[in-house]
């Protein structure tokens, strides 16, 4: 893109980045799609997570693609986290090349390529593809968000809302990890009698609260930044919410060890925040 791009980016700068964005993602995503998954070589991080060439591939993608884009906004990617500058005060990228690489290479679909851009610490746009689904989840915080869905044509795109609480009485619908279970999180769904479990891959999760077919999302263990900052300002953007347990904001950026996020809960109604005791 050009150097008129701030180095602080509001809802308007934004707009303005989404459609490029987009199709970045999308490159990366048949990048990912590209890779023979019988045959690929796959190595284990210093946390124990595999790390394969698919990963790889869609990162080099996004990083050359938002150089070219927006060369002034600095970019924190989970394949690149050695090149990061902390603290990012104003406007930055965060990148998921390959959220649910556990599910890429089970044979699975139910992986994603996440995007967001965070200012001052908020996710502000969001975009989660789940390229093996032809799927895309996007947004922008106070500007709506959208469902795509791809095919041999042009995108058919669909406006989407989270959906309100359950009446008295009705089970919840909520998203579990089948990958990442753990017991506060599933303490949190007891306490909600009758709860219908959604298990879903990666942060397809997101996208299923911000389209309104999944009530909440809780993850109340550690996960980082990347792998939640997208689909933050998707579900916001759909009319949703995202909170600690407490019902507190999240905070990107800031330096926080190895970028974790001690806990979320995704709330399709935000007014079900008030429940929290």
């Amino acid at each position: 893109m050009n150097k008129a791009i701030p180095h602080l980016i509001d809802r308007e700068a934004a707009a303005s980045l989404i459609e490029p964005l987009t199709d970045l993602v999308i490159r990366a995503g048949a990048a990912i799609l590209a890779v023979n998954r019988a045959a690929m070589k796959v190595d284990g991080k210093t946390d124990g997570s595999p790390v394969t060439e698919a990963d790889l591939a869609a990162d080099r993608i996004i990083g050359e693609g938002l150089a070219r884009l927006a060369p002034e906004i600095p970019s924190l990617s989970e394949e690149r986290v050695s090149l990061a500058k902390l603290p990012y005060e104003d406007s930055f990228f965060l990148i998921d090349p390959l959220d649910g690489t556990k599910e890429f290479v089970a044979g699975r679909d139910e992986f994603t390529v996440n995007l967001a851009l965070v200012t001052r610490g908020a996710p502000l746009l969001g975009i989660v593809a789940a390229p093996a689904l032809g799927l895309i989840w996007r947004g922008i915080v106070g500007r709506g968000a959208e469902r795509l869905t791809l095919g041999s044509g042009a995108p058919r795109v669909e406006p989407i809302r989270t959906r309100l609480c359950p009446p008295r009485g009705q089970p919840w619908t909520v998203a579990v990890s089948r990958s990442h279970g753990d017991k506060r999180s599933e303490a949190f769904i007891a306490d909600r009698p009758g709860a219908v479990r959604s298990e879903l891959g990666s942060a397809v999760k997101f996208g299923r609260v911000a389209e309104g077919l999944v009530d909440i999302y809780p993850r109340l263990s550690p996960t980082c930044e990347w792998d939640v900052a997208a689909g933050h300002a998707v579900v916001t953007a759909a009319g949703g919410r995202i909170t600690d347990s407490k019902g507190a904001a999240l905070h990107f950026g800031a330096g926080r060890a190895d970028f974790i996020i001690p806990e979320f809960i995704a709330w399709g109604d935000p007014r079900a925040v008030e429940q929290i005791p």
